[in-house]
């Protein structure tokens, strides 16, 4: 398997050479398009200022004249007209030159063999030592015609820089590769750490530590991991407690109902025992029936799948009917009805409201006392309609307001658990007005009630 940290070093090294063969093809063009014709031109002028300075001082000796020439830093070859030639300093390492351009030399012409294209790379053409990339004029010579051949002796005078800079060019480059082994581990590390924390999320540990202080790149993955960890584990610790919730809330009404069943069976029990204990049992199932009922909807509520089925209904007629279906409840505790619900009309999912309305209505009367007054209100704002319900009940009592939305919380444990319900009513009620895009606040003073405010955009 090709480790992450393998890739790295390669793709660095990769990087490293094609950029160096990008920058000799760039380099190559701009020798080619500019510094060709400038160094052939200094040629050319080297080579005439030769010729002209021996045809100046024709009683020299030719030998020494171009022996001292040749030591300032110059190849020369020098041909007669027999086609006999002699080199001066440094001699060419490659001799191959067609004679008819010796030639052509002899007879008057010029040479210009560094403007000839021999090279798919023309900047190796600068280094080449040999006859044919040279200046080739002719001169006389003791008033007989010679072909000069010229060049520059690049080993004398740059010899020592072509070798520094070889040496430099390499060492920079075998510096890099080194480098890149090195530090690339320090890239690969935290990303190891990741792959380490994620194993141990995996079999269940979510306390994990991780170096959060830098401030790039790996510095803000790890604090999104950690962050995700954290809520990993909430998440774990939130999915522990409501299947310990569900379990209570499903072991309750089961004991009773053997408890009453076993009651019935005993030969002891007299017919209206019987009696009030089937309705217990009754009652209790119907718990266990509601419980299922909404825990099945908050599972549907949960799913990101969950599509809102929205329909043009009248608000104001809905709220009045959940007030019929539930008039027994409220009427049977005197509690006082005050309604200020003008026309209006919504694009919502009927049935999802429907459970919002009847939960705040019937938790209102659940917690109100004899005599109480529930009012309810709708009013049209600028982008949002608010639907609102106040009560003068037991009221909520501030810290636990905070966890009222929680499943399975139940602000009033003092109460008989037939009276406080399941806990999800609120969680369901929230879910819902959340997938309609609207939000719930709630105020409450304990001892004088509870108001529910609940804004959904008017779509």
């Amino acid at each position: 398997m090709k480790t992450l940290y393998f890739r790295i070093v390669i793709t660095f090294i990769g990087i490293a050479m094609v950029s160096s063969m990008l920058a000799l093809l760039f380099s190559n063009s701009y020798y080619s398009a500019k510094l060709r014709d400038e160094n052939e031109e200094q040629i050319w002028r080297v080579t005439n200022e030769i010729r002209s300075l021996y045809e100046q001082t024709p009683e020299l000796d030719p030998a020494i004249f171009f022996t001292h020439i040749a030591g300032m830093g110059f190849q020369l070859y020098a041909v007669n007209d027999r086609m006999e030639g002699t080199f001066y300093g440094t001699p060419f390492r490659h001799t191959q030159l067609d004679p008819e351009q010796i030639r052509q030399v002899l007879a008057g012409q010029t040479y210009r063999g560094i403007l000839v294209e021999r090279h798919f790379l023309m900047v190796t053409g600068f280094f080449e030592n040999s006859l044919r990339n040279s200046i080739g004029v002719p001169i006389q010579v003791q008033g007989k015609p010679f072909a000069l051949f010229v060049r520059p002796n690049l080993e004398q005078q740059i010899g020592g820089v072509r070798v520094l800079m070889a040496f430099l060019l390499g060492l920079t480059f075998l510096f890099s590769i080194l480098f890149i082994v090195i530090f690339s581990q320090y890239i690969v590390k935290p990303v190891k750490r990741l792959r380490e924390a994620t194993k141990r999320i995996i079999g269940g540990d979510f306390n994990i530590a991780m170096d959060v202080s830098r401030q790039d790149e790996i510095g803000e993955l790890a604090r999104d991991f950690t962050y995700m960890a954290q809520s990993l584990k909430q998440l774990d610790e939130m999915r522990q407690e409501f299947v310990g919730n569900v379990s209570h809330e499903i072991q309750s009404p089961l004991t009773s109902i053997q408890g009453f069943a076993q009651s019935i069976l005993d030969k002891d029990t007299s017919e209206e025992e019987k009696e009030r204990y089937l309705h217990v049992i009754l009652d209790e199932s119907k718990r266990l029936s509601s419980l299922s009922k909404q825990l099945l909807t908050l599972a549907s509520l949960d799913k990101e799948s969950h599509v809102v089925k929205r329909s043009v209904f009248r608000l104001d007629e809905q709220i009045r009917q959940i007030l019929i279906l539930t008039e027994w409840q409220w009427t049977e505790k005197e509690i006082a009805i005050e309604l200020d619900l003008p026309e209006v009309t919504i694009s919502a999912d009927a049935q999802l409201l429907h459970q919002v309305w009847q939960n705040f209505i019937t938790n209102s009367i659940k917690f109100c006392r004899r005599g109480d007054t529930l009012q309810i209100g709708i009013q049209l704002l600028e982008k949002d309609i608010l639907v609102e319900f106040s009560d003068t009940g037991i009221g909520i009592p501030a810290d636990e307001l905070p966890q009222i939305f929680d499943r399975f919380y139940k602000a009033d444990k003092a109460r008989n658990r037939a009276n406080t319900g399941s806990g999800l009513g609120l969680a369901i009620a929230q879910k819902i007005i959340a997938l309609h895009h609207g939000r719930i606040d709630v105020q409450s003073d304990l001892g004088k009630g509870t108001s529910f405010k609940v804004r959904l955009p008017q779509i």
